[in-house]
């Protein structure tokens, strides 16, 4: 195999895939994707509903678990990632969010120029092809198929009248004007099937001579010589497998993910000085901030038992499932077509505070004691609700200079003021949802946290004894102007003090986007194929 390219892309999921099919667009640029899994192989990655299986696949997911989260009463929280072509993009929810207009503005005020909403809303358009077609906000050429919910949810449209009573208004587009409201999510999928970059962006361009896609390849280091980065290190073929050297003419470019681009980064000598001296590691650039500034979507989950048959019903019966099989194959429709969450909406849990919603719900048809799990034996449905913009920060830090060893990930859920509040907030604000007319007679009762579980304290216990990420980890090689004060990209995804590198997924986030953080991946790499054209002379 030819060892050297223009570009070599470390990681083929929401953001390094689409890197890897844009740039090999000109036919004279020659690009290498390395993906530490597997090809993305399984049925179980293609039916939307089937992430309750690669959940728990050790073949196509990290498996990771958080330290001991001392505000969680030190329970380790389960992260899910994904390790196969699409990254996360082929065993997550679906859900097509973009954030608030204002997330992006907010970049802009923090010094970074070019990412304001007016800014990357192109980049949205040019991903998507969106099913309703194409308007000011939404495309309908591009590659990410985004697609409507087809069968409408009696226990959705009662959440969606119930947050009406509240007085938060129906929303058909939580990606257009304005996101506050409830309504029913747009999914990446198209005709039944999910579309995950690898399927989108990644399967038509691999037929190009120019693309090479290594799988079963993990990423060990960035090679450099000085402060230029100028390939990478891997072990291709899984445990004992072949190490492996790879040049690049131009840029590395590193879409490994929040976990695992700043655990490149520190292996590689870029980070913060002292913790790699303390493992023994050459200091290339001291960048304080590698690791640093971990932000994630710190997930609520209250249960109820319904009055009515729901999708648990019919996973817990031969009959029933053969019924959602049925479905499905003939109208490609029903809840293995549409994954779990449905619906949901964006409101306010603190008015007084938040100028734009700071709480975000899942609905869904079913439930079980955690994402993915085992539903439960009686007809249940979940709330689930999360604080969009969290002021708590965590980090990512090696533990060794074994790169196949798991880094410290410590979240630090709830351990600000702001973040206990809200989740005693959200809640309140989901049992007010479920207690409306509209809502009230499909409730039986409320399983998970009970109604004796009613101070601010023990709401406040119950989040701690069971809340869970809803996997959206940022910000931990975050874009800022200055890199003393944690700022490791500027502003057009450059590592700070380092030739020929970047860093394109959600660590590059300053602050996480307000929902699923899918969608903006996505518009993040769009973006950054321009500035990385424009930056090497061939726009």
């Amino acid at each position: 195999m030819n060892t050297e390219f223009d570009y070599i892309v470390v990681g083929a999921g929401s953001a390094g895939a689409v890197l890897a099919a844009r740039l090999s667009e000109d036919p004279k640029t020659r690009v290498l994707l390395l993906e530490a899994g597997p090809p993305d192989d399984s049925f179980w990655i293609h039916l939307p509903i089937g992430y309750g299986k690669t959940m728990w696949s050790k073949k196509y997911n990290w498996c990771f678990h958080t330290d001991p989260d001392p505000n969680m009463n030190g329970r380790r929280i389960y992260w899910p990632r994904g390790k196969t072509l699409g990254g996360s993009s082929s065993i997550n929810g679906l859900i097509y969010i973009r954030g608030q207009h204002e997330d992006y503005d907010r970049w802009v005020e923090a010094g970074n120029p070019g990412w304001s909403a007016k800014d990357v809303l192109p980049y949205f358009r040019k991903s998507e092809s969106n099913q309703r077609g194409a308007n000011a906000y939404h495309g309908d050429s591009g590659p990410l198929a985004v697609s409507d919910i087809g069968d409408k949810s009696p226990l959705i449209e009662a959440f969606i009248a119930g947050a009406g009573e509240l007085g938060v208004p129906r929303n058909d587009d939580f990606n257009g004007a304005q996101q506050l409201g409830a309504g029913y999510y747009q999914l990446t999928t198209r005709k039944g099937w999910r579309c995950s970059t690898a399927k989108g962006y990644l399967k038509p361009a691999r037929q190009r001579s120019n693309l090479t896609v290594i799988t079963e390849a993990q990423a060990t280091r960035v090679l450099m010589d000085g402060t230029r980065a100028v390939g990478v290190a891997y072990r291709q073929g899984g445990a004992g497998g072949a190490m492996r050297e790879a040049r690049a003419k131009r840029e590395v470019l590193l879409s490994a993910g929040a976990i695992q681009s700043p655990q490149l980064l520190q292996l590689s000598g870029i980070g913060p000085a002292a913790w790699l001296k303390q493992h023994g590691i050459d200091v290339v650039v001291d960048l304080p901030g590698v690791g640093e500034n971990l932000q994630d979507h710190l997930q609520i989950r209250l249960i109820f038992e319904s009055t009515q048959p729901t999708t648990n019903d019919d996973l817990n019966s031969w009959f029933g499932q053969a019924k959602l099989g049925w479905q499905w194959l003939t109208r490609r429709a029903g809840p293995l077509a549409v994954g779990i969450n449905q619906g949901g909406c964006f409101m306010h849990a603190l008015p007084d505070e938040a100028k734009t919603p700071d709480i975000q719900f899942h609905v869904a048809t079913l439930s079980a004691d955690m994402a993915g799990g085992k539903v439960h034996p009686f007809s249940g449905f979940t709330l689930s609700v999360c604080q969009l913009r969290p002021e708590s920060r965590g980090h990512i830090r090696i533990r060794s200079t074994d790169p196949f060893e798991p880094p410290e990930m410590q979240p630090n859920y709830l351990s600000t003021d702001l973040d206990r509040r809200t989740a005693v907030a959200a809640v309140r604000a989901a049992r007010a949802i479920a207690a409306s007319s509209a809502m009230a007679p499909l409730v039986k009762r409320e399983v998970k946290p009970g109604p004796s579980a009613d101070s601010d304290e023990a709401l406040l216990q119950f989040c701690r004894d069971n809340g869970a990420t809803i996997f959206h980890p940022s910000g931990t090689c975050a874009m800022g102007p200055d890199p003393q004060a944690g700022a490791v990209l500027d502003a057009r995804l450059r590592v700070h003090g380092v030739q020929g590198l970047r860093v394109i997924d959600c660590s590059a986030m300053p602050t996480l986007v307000s929902g699923n953080t899918s969608a903006p991946a996505v518009m993040m790499a769009e973006k950054a194929v321009d500035m990385i054209r424009e930056d090497n002379g061939h726009a």
